[in-house]
């Protein structure tokens, strides 16, 4: 990052943004792609891109962009959410073609179809890659276009064995998150057609996402993407390490045949405790951060910084958290 090469960003002179942008675009298969501070900007400048106020989005009801970001799809976009109910952050194509709006006037437009790459909340589930390709193909032959939030899409490769452009042809706009388990510290890339990211770049400004000298975090990005992709592996075979363990604990119930990348979710409720008890309790005792995403639903995800024994640190806080210590 310090060595890097840099220039205006904003003008497009920055060499080791525009390097990074060019690797993102080759790596998804896609024409173009824009340099953005965060996974969250991504999504809020595709559907920028994509809506006009009062047009709809069709996602899952535990997506990301509905549930934490902040109303940024109504309240920076102005559009519509419509939300679809499925098994593990998944839905069908069937479903899509039923929740597509005719187009009459008194209705919202139906405009674009969000998938999350893997589902966060519903513990890192990996979108089969027919899968995709059928929701895509529903929302195209309704005129209507597909956006895939790819926070965790390279945990997706990895996991899977398919390629990340296989996985983004189906979408019209796609993006890969640096931080998180490839371990940048900050930034998104945004990829899609020419014209697509040419329109985005008018969002990224309006959002405030324009920088100057941007080459020293980019640069942490191309290592990240260089360096860290294959490892993700490591993170996914911790993940169900823990989740073995958690499933031994009294009163924790977790599918732990059912992990397939970094995240687990269990619930304590049959502990007594609340989540928010137990994270508190793993967290001020043992220095274990889980966090707490429904009342007595915990997660916990694996990535590049957790040390060599963090797994079985966790989980003798997880056991301590349950004995009241």
């Amino acid at each position: 990052m310090a060595d890097a090469d840099v220039g205006d960003e904003q003008l497009r002179e920055d060499p080791t943004v525009n390097r990074l942008q060019d690797m993102v675009a080759d790596l998804l298969g896609k024409d173009a792609a824009l340099f953005l501070p965060s996974g969250t900007m991504c999504n809020q400048v595709a559907f920028s891109v994509h809506c006009r106020p009062g047009d709809e989005i069709i996602l899952h009801e535990l997506a990301h962009p509905l549930l934490y970001e902040a109303g940024g799809p109504a309240a920076m976009v102005g559009a519509v959410i419509r939300m679809l109910p499925g098994p593990r952050g998944l839905f069908s194509a069937e479903q899509v073609r039923r929740a597509i709006h005719p187009r009459e006037h008194f209705m919202p437009r139906s405009r674009v179809v969000s998938i999350e790459q893997t589902a966060n909340i519903a513990g890192g589930v990996c979108w089969p890659l027919a899968q995709v390709r059928e929701v895509s193909q529903a929302a195209h032959d309704a005129g209507l276009a597909c956006h895939m939030d790819g926070a965790r899409l390279l945990n997706a490769v990895v996991a899977t064995g398919t390629p990340a452009r296989a996985f983004a042809a189906h979408a019209d706009t796609v993006w890969i998150d640096l931080t998180k388990g490839l371990g940048a510290p900050v930034g998104a890339v945004l990829a899609g057609s020419r014209e697509l990211v040419e329109a985005a770049w008018v969002y990224k400004q309006r959002f405030g996402g324009a920088m100057r000298q941007a080459g020293i975090i980019a640069a942490a990005g191309i290592y990240a993407l260089t360096h860290h992709v294959n490892r993700l592996a490591d993170d996914h075979e911790r993940a169900r390490a823990l989740a073995r363990g958690l499933a031994e604990l009294p009163g924790i119930e977790v599918d732990a045949e059912r992990v397939e990348t970094n995240i687990v979710i269990f619930d304590v409720r049959e502990t007594r405790l609340s989540g928010d008890e137990f994270a508190q309790r793993t967290l001020d005792g043992h220095g274990v951060r889980f966090s707490v995403i429904g009342p007595t639903l915990v997660r916990a995800v694996t990535h590049l910084d957790i040390p060599a024994d963090g797994v079985a640190r966790a989980l003798a806080a997880a056991r301590a958290a349950l004995n009241g210590k």
